[in-house]
């Protein structure tokens, strides 16, 4: 996962550089932060069906184990890099790392599926503060241009190396001893950070800075989407039309109306100037992003629940059928800065969102007798390359044309709207499966658990075939982004360059979905 890049420090701060030998361990502690965010996304995705036969989760409330984390970690992004901008990111960092590991510990502890989601529900926020944060760390230490972008490449390769062995941890770690290990394996890894940071990270703040935080905006936003996604998740039990599903639906869509009018009128520091999206490349970029995120997102979670509840795939083995999706986009990822320079970010664009969608479409004709070489190595593989592929053209397509004072803000934006389009359209997909399931197996007397795969499997396979159509809508969202790559975005003040790089990887890697 990852966030806004750091703001520049005023005058007024000028943090020393911490010592050459202390930079390494500044560099460790964030890139395990980093790892940590991740880890957590990919490592709960592999346990989800042992987490939903353990804690009674249905069909339908299944995907809050996933959509808690996603929606208050996009919700609350921005405004946790301001926070730790304002009131120390040391401070913030503890406290976001600490956060993080007790939400842990209660979600390992859940008897029931509320305290699971709501568990579910502080790491996100919690993770808010810290991806930023590290972000911020990173950008303020490392002064030396060169040592920076290192600095950076390594964050970004820690991003995809947590998707990866979050899936075989997660598996290895349900089968061994039980889904609840995927949360506590985060104890230990918070008691390392915390000693980390409070050694190697010194404190930094914005003197003489406006100290005012839009709160508003985050929790209009926030709730806002939480309300339209438990409205999606209603219309499965009880249909479109009932009261259920429009309450929360026209709660979410006025939540999210007075988020644009807070934003546009009243919010003194708006976590989102709205003028930002006067430029036709952050628009191309943010829908590209946003269809990337609702495919990607509902991909390893459809995945998942086919390979354990139609194929009976052990965690373990579901966790290394993961491995070559994993590998391509870690691959993929290092030639995507390469291709954008030499076809640019509208070229790369259209090749990457075209391979999601020709992928995605090759995975909507799974049956329940799809095996794994045959039916998902090769869809799963051409996905995971596109997306691979998307990563650096999306982040310099979405910082084009903007003032050098908002790369910052422009490349938090991106990630923030990654996130939303995965919450959102897992929702989607999820009541689009749950209603084909559902219908199949209306009409039998009483359904054989043949029947039953064949229902789950036919569900599965028409997800997929919505979300081909959402990576189409991003495909043509890409024709607007720019043909060449632009110029860099510029050194700002305070001696930090650092503008352009986060911009670049700050990328999703595979553990966030």
């Amino acid at each position: 996962m990852s966030s806004s890049p750091p703001a520049p420090a005023t005058p007024g701060a000028a943090p020393h550089s911490p010592p050459a030998p202390r930079l390494g361990l500044v560099l460790l502690v964030c890139c395990l932060a980093q790892f940590l965010v991740t880890l957590s996304v990919a490592i709960v995705n592999v346990a989800l069906p042992d987490i939903q036969r353990g804690l009674g989760f249905s069909a339908e409330s299944l995907q809050w184990v996933v959509n808690a984390y996603t929606v208050t970690f996009a919700g609350f992004l921005l405004l946790g890099g301001r926070i730790a901008d304002l009131f120390g990111r040391r401070r913030i960092f503890l406290a976001g790392v600490a956060l993080f590991a007790l939400a842990s510990l209660a979600g390992g502890l859940s008897q029931n599926a509320g305290t699971l989601v709501a568990a579910r529900a502080v790491q996100g926020l919690a993770a808010a503060v810290i991806a930023p944060t590290t972000l911020a760390v990173l950008g303020t230490s490392f002064k030396d241009p060169h040592q920076r972008h290192r600095a950076f490449g390594a964050w970004g390769a820690v991003s995809g190396a947590g998707g990866a062995f979050g899936a075989l941890a997660g598996g290895a770690l349900t089968d061994a001893f039980s889904w609840r290990w995927v949360l506590f394996v985060n104890l230990p890894i918070g008691v390392l950070l915390l000693a980390g940071i409070a050694w190697g990270i010194s404190e930094l703040r914005h003197a003489g800075e406006d100290r005012r935080i839009d709160v508003a905006g985050a929790l209009t936003v926030t709730l806002g989407l939480l309300a339209l996604v438990l409205g999606i998740v209603q219309s499965g039990p009880h249909g479109w039309g009932s009261a259920t599903t429009l309450v929360p639906l026209l709660g979410g869509l006025a939540l999210l109306g007075a988020f644009v009018l807070v934003e546009g009128r009243f919010a003194p520091q708006p976590l989102m100037p709205l003028g930002i999206f006067r430029s036709r490349s952050v628009v191309a970029a943010n829908v590209v992003a946003m269809t990337s995120g609702a495919a990607l997102f509902s991909m390893f979670y459809f995945l998942t629940l086919f390979l354990n509840q139609v194929r009976d795939y052990s965690p373990l083995r579901t966790g290394f059928a993961y491995l070559p999706l994993a590998l391509a986009i870690m691959v993929a990822a290092q030639f995507s800065a390469a291709l954008v320079r030499v076809l640019g970010p509208r070229t790369t664009l259209l090749v990457s969102m075209a391979l999601t969608a020709a992928g995605l479409l090759w995975l909507s004709r799974l049956t329940e007798d799809s095996g794994f070489a045959g039916g998902l190595l090769g869809p799963t593989l051409v996905v995971g390359i596109g997306q691979g592929i998307s990563m650096s053209a999306s982040a310099i397509a979405g910082v084009a044309g903007v003032r050098p004072q908002q790369a910052g803000l422009a490349s938090g934006l991106l990630n923030a709207t990654r996130q939303l389009g995965g919450a959102l359209g897992l929702a989607v997909l999820a009541a689009v499966a749950t209603s084909r399931a559902d219908g199949l197996l209306d009409g039998a007397a009483r359904p054989t658990a043949e029947l039953a795969r064949h229902a789950q499997a036919s569900g599965y396979a028409l997800a997929f075939g919505v979300a081909a159509a959402l990576a189409a809508v991003g495909l043509l969202a890409s024709l607007a982004a720019p043909g060449r790559s632009p110029a860099p975005t510029g050194t700002r003040t305070g001696g930090d360059s650092a503008a352009a790089a986060p911009a670049a990887t700050g990328t999703t890697g595979p553990g966030e979905i």
